[in-house]
């Protein structure tokens, strides 16, 4: 005979369950209080739709014989990306071995990685562009130097955490055999993380393309240049061309990229 124990099974105990209303309820507050902190103004929201409109019109329909124009500032934006990466990546390596507490040398140097990777992504692609700008002078070579730089931290943070899961038996093997730091590097490390190395590099450069395309606010070359100076002139039907074609380039990435992953499975 089955005995009333009085008790009813429940997912969280109770003092999970405070934790999340507790967790619940700042991120309410957090909310709330930014939205009151920032006095947003949400009358603007009934006349946007005519505005969009409007401006859908002006921009219609595009002006197809602006494309040939706008050809040479879309290669140097699809080359801006390439080149930044390939530097990004090229740099990343030894900061992701920096900052992997399995490969640096000692706290000093992990804590060097740590910051290489913190600074360079806590600091906006447009950011670095308007600093490069100003030392290098505007173009595609401050646009290229940008985009390498932010990408440092992308590609060294997520290829540092690849490195911290490696398996040490080859790294032992390796050493076993006499091998020097270097070749322990090369030969025990890199083949484990090459593929997430490639990866990530593909996963970056597809990024890299979007940001490109934006650099132009700032003078760091490619498309956006065209874009602003379209924006500015109020040639909408020159802004809606160059639209298209920044669409077309982000669609072509994409294939390339998702191509390029599948290849590396």
């Amino acid at each position: 005979m089955a005995v009333e124990t009085g008790r009813s099974w429940q997912r969280h105990g109770t003092q999970r369950r405070i934790k999340r209303l507790l967790a619940a309820l700042v991120a309410t507050a957090t909310v709330v209080g930014s939205w009151l902190w920032l006095e947003l103004d949400l009358q603007y929201i009934t006349s946007s739709p005519p505005e969009l409109l409007d401006l859908a019109v002006r921009m219609y329909p595009p002006a197809w014989a602006y494309a040939p124009d706008i050809v040479m500032p879309l290669i140097e934006t699809i080359h801006i990306a390439v080149v930044g990466t390939i530097l990004a990546v090229m740099m990343s390596v030894p900061v992701a071995f920096l900052a992997a507490r399995n490969t640096t040398p000692n706290d000093l140097t992990y804590a060097l990685g740590k910051l290489i990777v913190t600074t360079s992504r806590s600091v906006h692609t447009i950011i670095w562009a308007m600093l490069f700008t100003v030392m290098f002078g505007p173009g595609a070579f401050a646009g290229m130097v940008a985009i390498a730089v932010r990408s440092i931290g992308f590609v060294g943070k997520l290829l540092g955490e690849e490195i911290e899961e490696i398996s040490f038996d080859q790294v032992e093997a390796i050493k076993a055999t006499g091998g020097s730091t270097f070749q322990v590097l090369l030969y025990g490390v890199i083949p484990q993380i090459k593929p997430a190395l490639v990866g990530i590099s593909i996963y970056r450069w597809d990024i890299n393309v979007r940001g490109a395309t934006i650099l132009g606010v700032v003078g760091a070359g490619g498309i956006g240049v065209e874009l602003f100076d379209a924006v500015d002139a109020f040639q909408w039907s020159n802004v809606a061309m160059i639209l298209i074609a920044i669409l077309g380039i982000v669609l072509l990435s994409e294939i390339v990229s998702a191509r390029a992953r599948a290849m590396t499975r």
